[in-house]
Parts: C-alpha cells; structure tokens; sequence
C-alpha cells in the first residue's frame, strides 16, 4: 500500500544488513502506536506530553536509536535509515510524538560527539532511559540561517569555564528540558585579542557547552506556536558553565552544530513523509465515504486527478529522503542530498496535506479534525533545520561547484 511507510524498507533499495535489529523496527513501531492509539496521550498540556512522550519512547526501546551503542544504544553509531523509519512512524500518529522523539537525538549527539567521557557516561544513558529530557540551544533572534551572528556570549573565566550571557528563541523543550546544550560567542582568553578587534574584523569564534536545565541564572520564557509544544526563549543572565562541561574545543562550536544539523536534517524529511502519510490515508478514506451530488467523491475525476498528483509527489519525496539516509549511513553522503530529500519531502508534505484540507472542504478547516492538525504542524517543517531557501542554495552551490 502507497501510504504504508513499510514501503521505505522493503522496496526502495535499503540495504538492510548488518543490522538485524532495524529489521524489527517497523514491527516495534507498529505494536508502538497501535498501543498509543488504545490508550491516547493528553496533548492539551504541553509539559505533560512531552514528559509523557518522552517516557513512553523510552519503555518501547525507541529511544536506544539516539545515542551510541556504548552508551546503551541500539547500534554503534546513529543510523540515519533508523531515525528516518522512526520518524515516519511517529509522525503519523503525532507532531509532538515526533518532536520528543528527535529531540532527544538533536539535544544529545553533541555530547555523543564532542562530550568528555566523564559527560558521556552521566548522561547518555539517562537520554535513552528517558529520565533526561534534552534541548538544543543555537537560534536567536538575530541569528536564525546565519549562525555567524549569534550574539550570546561565552566569557572566560579563571577556572578554565565560561560564564553565558545572552538570549536563545524558539527552543523546543524550553521548561521541560533536564540537559540543554548550548551555542555561544566566544569572548577572547587572555592575551587573545579583546572583543573590539572581533568588531573590527576578526572571525568570530564560537563553542559549544552543556548545562542542565535548572542551571543558576538560567530562566525562560514560553512562546506559544501554531502546532503546540514546549517551545520558547532561553535568557542567560550570568550562567556559570565548569570548564568540564565545554563540548569540544574552544572554537569547534559552529561546525559541532552544523554538524548535528546535517546529521538529523534529512530526518526532517522523513518526518514530512509521516505527516503525509496521514494526510494520504484520510484523503483516501473521506474520497470513499464522502458522497455530494449522488455519488462518492471518488468517482469525481477531477478529485482522483489530483489524489495522483499528490500520490506520485509524495512517492518520489520518500525515495529522495531514503537515498540520502542510506549514503549518510554507508559514509558517501553529499551535502545537497540531505538538502534535496528535505526541501522536496517538506514542500510535498504540504501540498498533500493542503489538498486534504480542500477535499475535506468545511471540515477540513474544523480543530480536532485530523487535516486540521496537520495543516499546523507541517508549516514548521519547512522553517527549522535549514529553511527551504537555504536547502536550495545548498543544492545549487553543490551543482556550481561540480
């Protein structure tokens, strides 16, 4: 079946060897939401769902698929066709399942790849066990795609540790989360330069740093968004961050970020497929039942023309979002992969989703009808993680450059 996401393991060419367990995963994922669909979360409480969720992906063994195989993981490394499969699943049945999901990879690889052992061995586990919640820190309010414009500041401080100043938007998990990693500015050592000469020209530098959630002088301020979930503003008045608990070295900061950004982008993707799937499912099944001027609506073939166009749209997304998976996972990935599988799965999942908002007609735009809930949760998809424009320059920088 078209909307079935089993389809991405079994008939798109994913080479599925030498690792057995993912192919259980779709299996899992099933019994997974079918229990969900039993015994449904609250999602009017944001904090709560998003506590709820994170609890739950723990107990399925979902979130081992978000840190290292040493740390308790389900395989050595992330697997981007496991995050992909993961996230399709989730995002049928959810946004905010979804976002609880990935979260707990976006806020934890950092540490994953750039954590002292020390860092690694305390929270790792916890993030898979599901008793550490996790943030990921890096937009501003002047700095969203241009990430050299990021104003918070990192001081030094005599003990080798920094202390933050400085202002973080549209965090998700803001509130909730118990480990956040956080993206500053970097203010000159000692003997460094001071900050004027960074004003006159010098290239920022910027690092990375990992705080707990309750951290002294940290507060935040909630925003509310059209598909709800934790999300808001992070103040740092003063935040006091030890030196063993930098992510990398001084100055590895930007390209740690970049890095976890193309690492979870092209999941993105697959989350847009999930989104899409839905919308497919219940296009397909009001189409049938749905009967104006004496007969269904699937026999109106103005209606099944564009059933098709969608279909055949979201088809080629799914195979785009799976080879850029599998080239990331067999370590021959290129950059405008990932940028090509996100900008086509986001920009499709939308229009299937719209066209279900149309063949719907009054109840399409109904809260609590399912066309509903997807219209405002697909919107983001295409904003954060590289917005479609800047999928595009990659794509195009990628084919000048040959």
């Amino acid at each position: 079946m078209l909307t079935d996401p089993r389809i991405t393991a079994r008939e798109l060419g994913i080479e599925l060897q030498g690792l057995p367990q993912l192919r259980h995963l779709e299996e899992q994922l099933a019994a997974f939401i079918a229990d969900l669909e039993r015994d449904p979360v609250d999602e009017s409480d944001e904090d709560h769902a998003a506590r709820a969720y994170v609890r739950l992906l723990a107990e399925a063994g979902l979130l081992r698929w978000v840190v290292p195989g040493a740390h308790g993981g389900a395989a050595p490394q992330l697997r981007s066709v496991a995050l992909c499969v993961i996230r399709q699943w989730l995002a049928r049945s959810s946004g905010a399942l979804d976002t609880a999901f990935v979260m707990q990879g976006l806020g934890g690889n950092p540490i994953a790849v750039a954590g002292s052992p020390e860092l690694q061995a305390r929270l790792l586990p916890k993030i898979a066990r599901g008793e550490a919640i996790c943030a990921f820190a890096l937009t501003e309010p002047g700095a969203g795609s241009d990430l050299q414009s990021i104003a918070t500041l990192a001081t030094p401080r005599p003990d080798g540790g920094v202390t933050l100043r400085g202002e973080k938007c549209f965090i998700s998990n803001a509130g909730v989360a118990d480990s956040i990693v956080v993206f500053a500015r970097e203010a000159p050592r000692p003997g460094e330069g001071t900050e004027a000469d960074a004003d006159a020209g010098a290239r920022p530098r910027f690092g990375a740093f990992w705080l707990p959630g309750d951290a002294p002088g940290l507060s935040v301020v909630r925003t509310k968004v059209i598909a709800p979930h934790p999300i808001g503003r992070l103040l740092f008045d003063d935040v006091v961050v030890p030196a063993g608990h930098r992510l990398g070295a001084p100055g590895d900061g930007l390209k740690l970020a970049l890095g976890n950004l193309d690492v979870f982008r092209v999941s993105v993707g697959a989350a847009a497929l999930g989104l899409a799937d839905r919308a497919l499912r219940e296009s397909i099944a009001h189409l049938q039942r749905r009967v104006q001027f004496g007969r269904p609506l699937a026999e109106q073939q103005g209606l099944l023309f564009q059933l098709a166009d969608v279909a055949t749209d979201h088809l080629a997304s799914q195979l785009l979002v799976y080879r850029a998976a599998a080239a990331r996972d067999e370590g021959r990935a290129e950059p405008d992969q990932p940028a090509m599988a996100k900008l086509h799965a986001t920009e499709s999942a939308q229009r299937t989703i719209d066209r279900a908002v149309q063949i719907f007609g009054g109840l399409g735009v109904t809260v609590g009808q399912v066309p509903e809930r997807l219209y405002r949760e697909i919107r983001a998809l295409r904003i954060y993680e590289g917005t479609s424009e800047v999928q595009k320059l990659i794509i195009a920088r990628r084919l000048l450059r040959g």
